[in-house]
């Protein structure tokens, strides 16, 4: 026979208590805040979408603005399009992807995974310096190392070296912190199997960080498409494609804002809008991107 003690009777939840008058006023003066500085965050936000938009529509809807060159167009005249610049623009940001992308996920498995002593942390130094370094500081670099230095010309894959420098922190840094999300129980497990360290890594690890290592890449790239000082410094603009990456000048998006933003004519004006809002949307089709791919992946997986 057993006997009941007060253990085994059940305990009743404890009720909350009574919110005092302060303490809500508290708080919904902080959510007031915050809504207020969302709102005031949004509205220059949504200004500047509205200008590039209204002023920019009529020339993006024209077919010929995405197959055609402004070869043979003079500066007062309408018409051409940006299809070299797109390219441009396109080709100098995958060039700059194809040296940053493996450069900064062995960096940050590195760091992750190996890094202990002075050289991880002169490393995560560097990096976070390199975050800090203003595009107009990267172009001279590249200038004076691979133009004034070493004499070679000026050309689109003098800009994507410059780009490189921009993009490799975004990348060391988003592929670090996924990296680190993966739980240490899946590496003690594979541990456990007897499976060596790089393949762990290989396997295990880099595979479940994957998608968001492929989200922090894409927005990286979108970072460094907007870029102008580097254009400016190393490359010239040209009316006409150019295919050549090691010589010769080539447009992008921006340097042809920048060009066109001297001129006075009304052509040059929509020129200026037309290429302000393809690049806009250009950049939220690499976010819809970077969202779509992890949300696959992540579904997947």
């Amino acid at each position: 026979m057993t006997t009941s003690t007060t253990l085994d009777k059940p305990v009743k939840a404890p009720t909350f208590r009574h919110v005092s008058p302060a303490r809500r006023f508290k708080n919904n003066l902080a959510t007031g805040i915050v809504w207020a500085c969302f709102v005031i965050a949004l509205i220059p936000l949504c200004w500047v979408l509205w200008l590039v938009l209204s002023n920019g529509i009529e020339t993006v809807l024209s077919s010929d603005w995405w197959l055609k060159s402004q070869k043979g167009i003079l500066p007062d005249e309408t018409g051409g399009g940006v299809y070299h610049a797109i390219y441009g623009t396109i080709v100098q940001s995958a060039t700059a992807a194809v040296i940053a992308v493996p450069l900064g996920m062995m960096a940050a498995i590195y760091l992750v995974e190996y890094g202990r002593g002075r050289l991880a942390r002169v490393t995560t130094f560097m990096v976070d310096i390199l975050a800090g370094v203003p595009s107009i500081v990267a172009a001279l670099f590249i200038f004076a190392l691979w133009i004034a230095t070493f004499g070679a010309p000026q050309s689109s894959f003098a800009v994507s070296l410059a780009l490189v420098l921009l993009m490799l922190p975004v990348v060391v840094r988003s592929t670090e912190e996924m990296l680190k999300l993966v739980p240490d129980e899946l590496r003690e497990a594979s541990y456990a199997l007897g499976v060596p360290k790089w393949k762990t890594i290989l396997r295990i690890v880099v595979p479940t960080a994957l998608p968001g290592m492929i989200s922090g890449i894409l927005l990286a790239l979108a970072r460094v498409m907007g870029e102008t000082a580097p254009v400016l410094v190393l490359v010239g603009y040209s009316k006409s494609i150019n295919y050549d990456l090691f010589d010769g000048n080539m447009a992008s998006l921006p340097l042809l804002i920048y060009t066109e933003l001297g001129n006075a004519e009304d052509a040059g004006r929509q020129r200026v809008w037309g290429a302000a809002l393809t690049l806009i949307l250009i950049i939220a089709a690499l976010y819809l991107a970077a969202a779509a791919v992890n949300k696959l992946l992540t579904r997947n997986r």
